[in-house]
């Protein structure tokens, strides 16, 4: 009885952000778990490719690449994901980016496109989705949320207050849209080796810091989200509304 309720067989679920990193790796995860995936970014020829390799290895996947950060290319885009599978059980906001700096001396537009691309396009596309599930009175609606949702370090103060404002806004979600009959959740991961933090996976000092100061003792492997997202999108979490589950190695567990 216990696989059946992390099986996905047939619902549909949109990943965006999801041409490489952490997002294709939920996509695929999903993708395993019986999921039809869409899978988004903005380069449209990058999106095909990562869901031709997710079809090459048995998966349904098709792409469907739009701009988060566009209100009618979001409207456009989700309209166009439902064309093409149907309607849409799961929606994984994952697109993002980081820009590092002293905040003394961040450019104003800098700040607002990390903004704009990690927290305001999870309202705008989780809106969109909403709007749809909400009519069916069901849906999964994952955020990803981050380590930096609950602590900051130099550098990278636009994706800390982001990524601490998509924890509250998960929050804001679920109380709004639990009544609907949908789940919203985040999952927060911690230090993962990724192609957005290649430079400080190569720092040797910011690699040795990284591996003290985490309890597991090293960077996370990005296959290491899949459970939790399968988890979330799954019915064995029927019941669970407007949580972060952070993967995190234990960092937040000590100081």
């Amino acid at each position: 009885m216990a696989p059946q309720r992390f099986d996905l067989t047939g619902r549909i679920a949109l990943v965006t952000g999801s041409s490489r990193g952490i997002g294709l790796a939920l996509a695929r995860g999903l993708g395993e778990a019986g999921a039809r995936i869409l899978l988004n970014a903005r380069d449209a020829a990058r999106t095909e490719a990562a869901a031709q390799a997710l079809r090459d290895d048995g998966l349904d996947a098709l792409a469907c690449p739009f701009d988060v950060t566009d209100p009618q290319e979001v409207a456009d885009g989700l309209a166009n994901c439902e064309q093409l599978m149907g309607p849409l059980d799961i929606l994984i906001n994952n697109a993002g980016i980081q820009r590092r700096g002293p905040l003394l001396d961040m450019p104003e537009e800098t700040w607002a496109e990390v903004l704009d691309t990690n927290l305001t396009a999870v309202f705008r596309v989780g809106r969109e989705a909403a709007r749809r599930m909400a009519s069916r009175k069901r849906g999964k609606i994952i955020n990803i949320a981050s380590l930096m949702s609950e602590v900051a370090r130099p550098g990278v103060a636009p994706y800390a207050a982001a990524k601490g404002g998509v924890r509250l806004l998960t929050r804001a979600m679920c109380v709004e849209w639990a009544p609907l009959g949908i789940n919203v959740n985040a999952i927060g991961p911690g230090y993962f080796a990724t192609e957005l933090n290649a430079d400080l996976v190569a720092d040797a000092t910011f690699d040795a810091w990284i591996r003290a100061r985490t309890p597991a003792g090293r960077w996370g492997k990005v296959d290491e989200l899949v459970g939790a997202a399968v988890f979330l999108a799954s019915d064995a979490a029927s019941f669970v509304h407007g949580q972060v589950l952070y993967v995190d190695g234990g960092v937040l567990a000590g100081l």
